[in-house]
This record gives structure tokens, sequence and C-alpha cells, in this order.
């Protein structure tokens, strides 16, 4: 026998961003991002004229981060998402543990106050909106969850008796997803979106149904639960409760089946109403989740219960809502306590004839 047959060849070495892929799905991470990874690595190599990232070391990687500083002007949050991904790359495909990264300086993110809604303008706004992206942007004021924890609802988390709601958006673990932060948390559920959900729920189980006798797959599934229960996508407790009104194909498994409702669509559905209703203030992805908080603490809420809503791990994040309060009802203005219809005594008449007389 011929040794040289003996010899098994090793199967070719995936490519590089091939690689990044399967060690982003390998850690779970969410699709946008493995998007928004593969976008800042595959940058970084094209900088560097298609050199690999093997051969490259801290000039370049610092190099490139001073590029998107100085001539790019992106922002300390874009910035720390470029250096994350080329973190990512060297210590999880690379496998190069690079200390010196960790000194690279990183921009301070300026802190800002959030984006909050009277109660008038949401009144406003919401009455504007109609359909399932009306039922949603109730349901994300009405309980502070955020935009893509709402686009992921399953059936079976809606509890109408107990009028309760669980988040359990996150990863899958012994046998249970979990929220971000993997802590699952409990949201009410408004007694005035009652109607409007189960109405939505209806709509839902009507394309469920249709996807049933189709014998598409089933939806997606949170990670190792696919593989547990392989079956489970195609139950009605695990659909959509805002499903996406046609079928597309999903980006990892390549299957055609039905996936929940487009975060874009409803944000430019809401971008309009806030518009329509005469709006001004920039909107964000978090504008109804911070004024849903913003209008709790006003009503009296205590900062912990809002903390608790909120799935926030400390305090300190949700205190942010607190200053938007403090400005808006606190301490008065010195303006206020001046009183122009007063006598004004010792004045100049002929400076003050020189002040009138100054052009606007």
């Amino acid at each position: 026998m011929n040794s040289l047959t003996d010899k098994r060849e090793k199967p070719p070495k995936p490519r590089l961003l091939t690689q990044v892929r399967e060690r982003i799905r390998f850690h779970q991470f969410a699709l946008s991002t493995e998007k928004v990874y593969v976008h800042w690595i595959r940058f970084f190599i094209r900088f560097h004229g298609l050199r690999h990232p093997g051969t490259m070391g801290r000039v370049e990687v610092e190099a490139f981060l001073t590029h998107l500083a100085s001539e790019r002007n992106v922002a300390a949050s874009t910035h720390r998402q470029a250096l994350s991904a080329l973190l990512f790359l060297y210590r999880e495909v690379l496998g190069i543990d690079l200390p010196w990264m960790m000194e690279i300086g990183r921009p301070k993110t300026p802190q800002r106050l959030p984006e909050v809604l009277t109660v008038g303008e949401v009144l406003r706004t919401l009455s504007l909106m109609q359909g399932e992206h009306a039922t949603l942007a109730k349901l994300l004021y009405g309980t502070g969850m955020r935009t893509h924890e709402g686009m992921r609802l399953r059936t079976k988390d809606v509890d109408f008796e107990r009028g309760a709601i669980i988040v359990r958006d996150g990863k899958y673990t012994n046998g249970a997803l979990r929220a971000k932060g993997g802590k699952d948390r409990v949201v009410m559920l408004p007694r005035s979106l009652r109607d409007e959900l189960q109405q939505q729920l209806r709509l839902s189980h009507a394309l469920w149904e249709t996807d049933r006798a189709a014998k598409l797959p089933g939806v997606e599934l949170p990670h190792a639960l696919a593989v547990k229960s392989p079956r489970a996508g195609e139950s009605w407790g695990w659909y959509w409760v805002f499903p996406q009104a046609a079928i597309a194909v999903d980006p990892r498994s390549g299957l055609r089946r039905r996936h929940h409702a487009y975060p874009q669509t409803f944000r430019r559905a809401l971008t309009v109403a806030l518009r329509a209703a005469g709006v001004t203030k920039p909107e964000t992805v978090h504008t109804l989740r911070h004024s849903f908080a913003t209008h709790l603490l006003q009503s009296g809420a205590d900062i912990r219960e809002v903390q608790t809503l909120l799935g926030h791990a400390d305090v300190s994040t949700s205190m942010i809502n607190t200053h938007v309060l403090q400005i808006a009802g606190g301490v008065p203005s010195p303006l206020d306590a001046l009183d122009f219809n007063a006598p004004v005594r010792h004045r100049n008449d002929e400076l003050l004839a020189r002040l009138n007389a100054m052009p606007a």
C-alpha cells in the first residue's frame, strides 16, 4: 500500500472573513454585530492594501484608528466599535494576544441627555400611527421595551391573565432564553393595549396558519434550542407577535422563512409620525423608551422600579432620565425673579438714549 495515499489531505483553511463569521456565531453574537465587525475588519484590510492582519501590528492598527478619528471624523462610539472589531479579530480569530491594544486611547463619549417627548407629543404621535406600527409604538412606550425586544417578542411571552409580558431577548442557556445582560425581566401589559394586542395576535396567527399550510421552515430559534428542539420553531408559541408580511431568506441558514418585522420600517413610520405631529426633536431608537422612564418618574415611580422595568444592571444608567426632570421642573431660573415692570432708579437718560439708538 502506498504510504502517500494514507496521508489525508487537510481541507483548505477558510477565508479570513469566513473564519470571523464562524467565530462570531460560535459566541452567539447578534447578526447586526456580525455585520459591523465584518465591515470594520474588511475596511482595516483594504486600508492597508489587502495585507493579512497576521502580518500587521501596533503601527498599522494605530494608523487605521487615527485615520478614522482625524480624517473621517467618526463619532467616539464608532471609533470604539472599530477597535472592538480588531480586538475580536486578533484575539478570537487569529489567536494573537496583543496587550498593547488595550493601551490604545479610546475617545471619550460625550454624555448627552436623552431625547424625551412630552406627554402631549407622545399622544399626538401615537394617534397618527396606524396598524401594527401603532401597536408596536404603544407597546414600546407603554412598557419601556427596546425596539429589538418588541420586534422579537414571541406569542408565548404575552400573558393576558397576569397582565404581564416576559422579555427574554438574549442568549439561550440551560434551556431558557435570557434577556440582554443575561437576565429575564417582566414588564406590565398596558390595559389600554389589550384589545389592539389581541387583534395583532389574531393577524399573526393567520400568517402562522399560512406558513404551516405551506410547510415553510419554522421561525428562527435562539441558538441551541434549534438543535435541542428543531420542531419548536413551527409551534404557535414561538411565533412572532409582529411577523414580517413577506417571506425572506435567512442570511445565516439560507432558509426561506418568516422573520419578525423589520426595525428600519418601523423607525421610518415613527419618524414620519413625529414630524406630522409637529415634533422637531431628533428621535433615536430609544426615544419612546426614554419617554416611558421619564414619565414614570414624573408620576412618582421609584427609580429602582424603573431600573427593573428597563432591565438596567446599574441604577446609574436609569438615573440619566432624572436629569431631564431636574431641568424641566427643578431649580427656577434667576430670570424669572426679575420684575421688568418695576421702575428703574438711578438710570442715566443720556446713556439710555445712546443705547436705544444702536442698530439691532
